[in-house]
């Protein structure tokens, strides 16, 4: 960034903003014993100790969640602005740079709400130029317009926010290259979504170019409250000013931490997989009901509609309590469906008198565990073995894992991040606790699975298992290897893997192995495994709890 990005940037800005000193926040966390902001010496309770720091202001950018969402943006940690929502961000800008009752904003209606009542708040005219028939931006009336009008701020939505539909790139090029003294601001509430990609390569060559991104979709986190503007530096460092001193709690901060660590991104992966499968069988499915007139193309999370008898459709809904946007008061006979869980997607279309191919209902489970040794995340499917990915830094126990995958039937996302610098130990351990977590989870209450399991040879190796899914944590084991290890694999770890699964998963685990080569043996012993839960997890004809007890 050079001096003109300051003269430009603070020359857009309100003079008041630009003018103005921000109020003096606490920058980052340091070890000094802070008695600066007449805060109480004491957590509150039930901790009661300085642990929680929750008796402290944060800073009003945290180190740590700005550098990691530096990283999954892409972009600088000094071109993020972290706030409550990408709602607080769109409000921020606005405060910013538009003056009451002077300056003008283009939006294009239908589009996201909150642009109009952010634009009014601030007492700034809205020229509007609404979308095509087909739901595209009217690029012509836009350039037209701000041809005929001084625009402080265009305000577009990419996917569009209600229609689905992406912005052509181009026309984003177009409208920041040929308008530099006017923020054209692109919110991606939905992006992940969107085969189209964000826009964020664009922020080093326009430093016009704002966008708003949100953690509330894609990576679940609506309720915490947290959404990001990415832009040039100064217009960045402008906006702190508006932001209040210390808008990201504690709690936030870390809820977000911990649901954007990077094990967990192998779980938001898995998740998206699913949701856009999801959307595209409702995209199929959707339009063989006669409540429905017209479906629109979609690369967000929802898809919007148009009623062939609105009343009846709603009526519809309402049996099963299902509720869906109403949009007709913005576009008559129209209504938006949010994409659900493939059993929610089941029950709409059920709703709707669609005799379709249901979703299978699938015992799934995802486990977070995160220590000082190790961060893990696990998702399992035991009805679906479709999706293996495995990664824990070890390459050989990447392999072991994903037989049992295989052999045991079913989907495995696991990533590890260990101190493998020290040693495989906590690594191997703790993956065995949080897959014998998921793979508890998963089964429920058991009712109508096989429960044991039994096995197996492989080469000059025999390995003899037997698996009770009893609830009662058990193992024994009996081999021995004939090296200590195999590639970076500790053949030690073997038996104390399994160990560790059968106290975390609640099961009775024995198993026998003998041969002449310790990876050969210690694949047996994995494979076998897997062999054996096969038949344990699996579901048969009957839902009974296979116990006299009726628990397990």
């Amino acid at each position: 960034m050079n001096n003109d990005d300051f003269t430009w940037a603070n020359a857009l800005a309100r003079p008041a903003i630009a003018g103005f000193k921000a109020y003096s926040a606490r920058g980052a966390s340091t070890d000094a014993l802070h008695m600066d902001a007449n805060e109480s010496p004491w957590s509150p309770p039930p901790a009661g100790t300085r642990e929680s720091e929750y008796n402290r202001y944060p800073a009003q950018q945290p180190p740590a969640l700005m550098n990691r969402l530096a990283s999954l943006y892409g972009v600088p940690a000094e071109n993020i602005m972290l706030g409550r929502g990408a709602d607080e961000a769109l409000d921020v800008l606005l405060r910013t740079f538009c003056e009451s009752g002077q300056d003008n904003v283009l939006i294009c209606p239908p589009s996201f709400g909150y642009f109009d009542i952010a634009a009014q708040v601030q007492g700034a005219a809205i020229i509007k130029v609404p979308l095509t028939t087909d739901s595209g931006v009217d690029q012509t009336g836009v350039k037209q317009a701000l041809k005929d009008n001084a625009i402080k701020v265009v305000m577009l939505c990419s996917p569009n926010n209600p229609t689905g539909n992406s912005i052509d790139r181009a026309f984003v090029k177009t409208l920041c290259a040929d308008n530099p003294d006017t923020l054209i601001l692109v919110d991606e509430a939905y992006v992940e979504f969107s085969p189209h990609g964000s826009l964020c390569d664009m922020l080093t060559d326009f430093r016009n170019l704002v966008l708003t991104r949100t953690l509330s979709k894609a990576y679940g986190l609506a309720g915490v409250r947290a959404g990001v503007a990415l832009a040039n530096q100064e217009i960045i460092n402008l906006m702190l000013k508006v932001l209040p001193p210390y808008p990201v709690p504690r709690p936030v901060e870390q809820a977000v931490l911990k649901a954007l660590a990077p094990s967990a991104m192998a779980v938001h992966d898995a998740r998206m997989a699913i949701w856009q499968s999801e959307r595209a069988r409702l995209l199929s499915e959707l339009p063989k009901t006669n409540l429905i007139e017209s479906i629109y193309p979609s690369d967000a999370n929802f898809i919007l509609l148009k009623a062939a008898n609105e009343d009846k459709l709603l009526s519809s809904l309402a049996r099963f309590n299902i509720k869906i946007r109403d949009f007709r008061s913005k576009i008559p006979g129209h209504f938006r469906i949010s994409v659900g869980m493939p059993e929610d997607n089941s029950l709409l279309l059920q709703a709707l008198g669609i005799t379709a191919q249901e979703a299978k209902d699938v015992r799934v489970a995802e486990e977070f565990r995160t220590t000082k040794e190790t961060d893990i995340s696990v998702r399992v499917n035991l009805d679906d073995p479709s999706n293996v990915s495995i990664d824990t830094g070890l390459g050989f126990f990447d392999h072991m894992l994903e037989q049992i995958a295989k052999h045991g039937g079913m989907g495995l996302t696991l990533k590890c991040a260990g101190d493998l610098h020290i040693d495989s130990h906590h690594s191997v351990e703790d993956t065995a606790l949080a897959f014998g977590a998921a793979l508890k989870t998963a089964l429920g209450n058991k009712a109508g699975i096989g429960r044991y399991g039994f096995v197996m040879p492989m080469d000059e190796t025999q390995a003899k298992v037997a698996i009770d899914l009893s609830g009662r944590p058990a193992f024994v084991f009996n081999g021995n290897f004939p090296s200590e290890t195999v590639g970076e694999f500790a053949a030690e770890m073997c038996p104390h893997f399994f160990l560790s699964l059968s106290q975390a998963l609640g099961a009775s685990i024995q198993i026998d192995v003998k041969g002449d080569n310790t990876h050969h043996m210690i694949e047996a012993c994995f494979k076998g495994v897997g062999r054996a839960l096969r038949p344990a997890i699996s579901l048969g004809p009957s839902t009974d709890i296979p116990s006299t007890k009726g628990v397990i």
